[in-house]
């Protein structure tokens, strides 16, 4: 699904999450731990979301979350992904499904 996701794992990386980006490239993606819901308040492109529990479970889906949005909160919800609007579609993600992270490295991590 992806193979340069970053993660924002810090309290400066998850308050500037993608902020002042102009788009996501494909195979990118930003995974932010911990979280209970996302905005795109600033942003200028549309995303994917994937709230995750802390099993990485999918929990609940966002497609093309356009900006000046804001998710659901939920208190199961333990990280969230974001990525490129139009791959929740392309992979056939659903509630339920089980993710994995392969790798994680200083450069990203591949999903």
């Amino acid at each position: 699904m992806g193979d340069s996701v970053e993660m924002a794992d810090t309290s400066m990386t998850r308050l500037f999450g993608l902020l002042g980006r102009r788009g996501l490239d494909a195979g990118g993606g930003l995974w932010i731990k911990p979280s209970s819901g996302v905005h795109t308040f600033f942003m200028s492109f549309s995303i994917d979301v994937v709230g995750l529990d802390g099993d990485l479970k999918v929990i609940k889906l966002w497609r093309c979350l356009v900006p000046w949005r804001v998710t659901s909160v939920s208190l199961k919800m333990r990280s969230v992904l974001e990525l490129p609007s139009g791959v929740i579609t392309q992979t056939r993600m659903e509630v339920g499904d089980q993710l994995h992270i392969s790798s994680i490295a200083e450069a990203g991590a591949e999903v």
